[in-house]
């Protein structure tokens, strides 16, 4: 694969973006995709987390947080109350909180799975395979579970969660064991190198996966890496790109933090070769306690994702990620 031309983490930014790499990598991503662009939602059900990783907010040590877990019956009205139409899929997103898993996570894939026909996905950590087979059964299929960094060193610099060996053996057995599986890594993170970029688009390809991200570096207000600079906005788009014309059939969104690091950074994500955009339906009154870098987030909602996805020349998916990632695994054509 051809070195990035530049990068962060000190290092030089990238002038101008290449359009003609977004262009290729859109092109692919319409030929395969038909111009369609997944619409997900995402409820974030608690912000406990066992791990102390040196990137996120919600990291164990940070005691500024009101930590909440949502009542199973207000998710339930939340469902019942309608989801944007657009929506296909639903993502149940947590710190790695075992206790969330098994009071709120678990019925609520067993509710949603009886009341509606809806794609699930989860984004839960590192957890006990047993608890990977207990979701499954109970109706999820897809599981989100990022690497941030594809070299060993780095990750054990970033306090990633656990260590890089156990992160590659769950991923290789959320897919053996019929999961399809999305990981991806943080663009900008301190200490990172050109090397460590190409190692890590290596490791996302290399991988059995069904999709994959790259997020701009944000620095969390209450993590040791505060006040950092935050990621190349250009250097990310890159990454988006690349990891399409690479990947063809791989989900890949664009992130609301595209939004917080360059003008336009959402849409020109979807132009560069993303196909997935997140609604999020976390009720207001927890948001700000839902830290991944800072309390004042970009929010996507309905009309901000319907814009994004028409300004980029695309359309929405009737379809959801779930049903498509299967056909495509039986053989039924293209995702």
């Amino acid at each position: 694969m051809t070195s990035l031309p530049s990068m962060i983490g000190g290092l030089e930014p990238q002038a101008a973006f290449n359009e003609n790499l977004h262009a290729r990598a859109g092109a692919l991503r319409d030929e395969v995709f038909g111009q369609k662009v997944f619409v997900r939602g995402v409820v974030e059900v608690s912000n406990f987390c066992r791990e102390n990783c040196s990137y996120c907010g919600m990291r164990r040590d940070n005691r500024s947080l009101d930590r909440y877990r949502l009542t199973l019956d207000s998710l339930r009205t939340l469902i019942q109350e309608g989801i944007p139409g657009i929506v296909t899929d639903l993502n149940i997103q947590t710190g790695e909180d075992i206790v969330g898993i098994r009071e709120i996570v678990l019925p609520l894939i067993e509710y949603l799975r009886q009341e509606t026909d809806l794609g699930i996905s989860v984004c839960l950590g590192t957890l006990e395979p047993k608890i990977y087979d207990e979701l499954k059964q109970a109706g999820a299929s897809y599981y989100i579970i990022k690497m941030e960094t594809g070299n060993p060193r780095h990750y054990r610099e970033i306090q990633a969660p656990g260590t890089f060996e156990e992160r590659l053996e769950a991923i290789h057995y959320l897919a053996r064991t019929g999961w399809a599986v999305s990981s991806g890594f943080i663009l900008g993170l301190p200490g990172q190198t050109r090397e460590q970029i190409d190692e890590t688009l290596d490791l996302m390809s290399e991988l059995p996966l069904a999709g994959s991200s790259v997020s701009p570096f944000i620095a969390g207000e209450q993590t040791p890496l505060s006040g950092n600079p935050a990621g190349d906005l250009e250097t990310t788009l890159d990454c988006i790109a690349r990891m399409r014309l690479r990947n063809p059939s791989y989900i890949i969104p664009a992130v609301s933090a595209l939004n917080l690091v360059g003008n336009n950074g959402y849409v020109r994500a979807l132009k560069a070769g993303a196909n997935l955009a997140t609604i999020n339906l976390t009720p207001s009154s927890n948001r700000a306690d839902y830290v991944l870098y800072k309390r004042d987030r970009f929010i996507m909602h309905e009309a901000r994702v319907k814009k994004a996805v028409e300004e980029a020349g695309c359309t929405t998916s009737s379809q959801s990620i779930s049903k498509t990632w299967a056909d495509f695994q039986n053989g039924n054509g293209q995702p």
